[in-house]
């Protein structure tokens, strides 16, 4: 990790290091369950870590909009379960083996418990969603819920499919990966007193913030470090995921590279790996994602233009520059 990405990290966590306590103790307390194995997964998936992204938009929106209570630690925490329910799930789906650097939950418990306790999660953040009274909070999440579903679905349908197109691939990001970063954006926005406008710019925000982070992950997969990332490199290629830098490569690249990439795509071949990290790399495939990942990032950081200086909104710029210049 760079020297300036560690520091954005470190200058984000110390704006909100307050909150970010808060949210994990209102994590802890709404975990608890009497069934012992719901804890310990829940638990297991939890204490992994992670970057915590949905959850710290939540707070650094609502701290950007002056807010003064506590509902922003639930709402976090809700965002939380959303997303780690949506990784249970996942990697199920997806038949991973390895995530954040460990284990996932469905190599180590079975894929029957990571399921259900992925719906223990939902149904533990929907019961505290109904706590806060707010039916346009509700209204937030239910939609993110229901399009997130519809996006794995969609991702679902398209494995095994060379000729995916852009606009399709791009629509399962937005629905998949994006949409958990809109709403928590628009939660923060909403819950710290802003307008109709404005509570749709965080939208626009989480949005374009998400897409840039997705496109770093296809970029990551090919170009990352294992170490660095979490998880086996080349696993969307071992699952026949047609992600943008191969689908860019079998728009442009030469007539080899697409057959090479179209066998790998509809074969699930992982064999291939070398072969395929040369394609894309030498083709400008991966420079391509990168660029669109800049452009998504850029415009995130436009939708928040209108918003007062302050260290928030310099923390929520810190993560536009921060999405496209990890490496993990």
């Amino acid at each position: 990790m760079s020297a300036a990405t560690q520091h954005a990290q470190n200058t984000i966590a110390q704006s909100i290091a307050t909150d970010m306590e808060a949210v994990n103790t209102v994590i802890r307390q709404r975990l608890q369950s009497e069934v012992s194995l719901v804890n310990q997964i829940a638990e297991y998936i939890i204490s992994a870590g992670g970057k915590r992204i949905r959850p710290v938009l939540v707070l650094l929106l609502a701290n950007a909009y002056g807010y003064k209570g506590t509902a922003h630690h639930e709402l976090a925490a809700v965002v939380e379960f959303i997303h780690t329910a949506t990784l249970l799930h996942d990697d199920v789906v997806d038949e991973s083996s390895m995530r954040r650097g460990r284990q996932t939950a469905n190599a180590l418990f079975g894929n029957a418990a990571s399921v259900l306790v992925g719906d223990y999660l939902y149904s533990r953040s929907f019961e505290m969603m109904t706590s806060l009274d707010n039916m346009r909070v509700m209204s937030i999440l239910s939609r993110a819920t229901t399009v997130i579903a519809e996006g794995e679905v969609l991702q679902l349908l398209n494995m095994h499919d060379p000729d995916v197109t852009r606009e399709s691939y791009l629509k399962v990001i937005r629905s998949k990966t994006a949409k958990l970063f809109e709403a928590a954006a628009e939660l923060g926005a909403l819950v710290g007193g802003a307008d109709d406008a404005q509570i749709e710019a965080a939208g626009e925000y989480g949005r374009s913030l998400g897409t840039a982070f997705q496109l770093i992950d296809d970029v990551l997969d090919y170009a990352g470090d294992a170490a660095e990332i979490g998880k086996n490199l080349g696993d969307d290629l071992r699952e026949g995921k047609p992600t943008l830098p191969l689908i860019w490569l079998m728009e442009n690249g030469s007539l080899a590279q697409r057959q090479l990439v179209r066998n790998c795509i509809e074969q699930g071949d992982g064999e291939q790996f070398e072969a395929v990290l040369a394609a894309v790399s030498a083709s400008g495939a991966l420079a391509y994602t990168r660029q669109q990942a800049e452009q998504a990032a850029a415009r995130a950081a436009e939708a928040i233009s209108g918003l007062p200086d302050s260290p928030y909104k310099a923390s929520l710029l810190q993560l536009c520059s921060f999405a496209v210049d990890r490496n993990h």
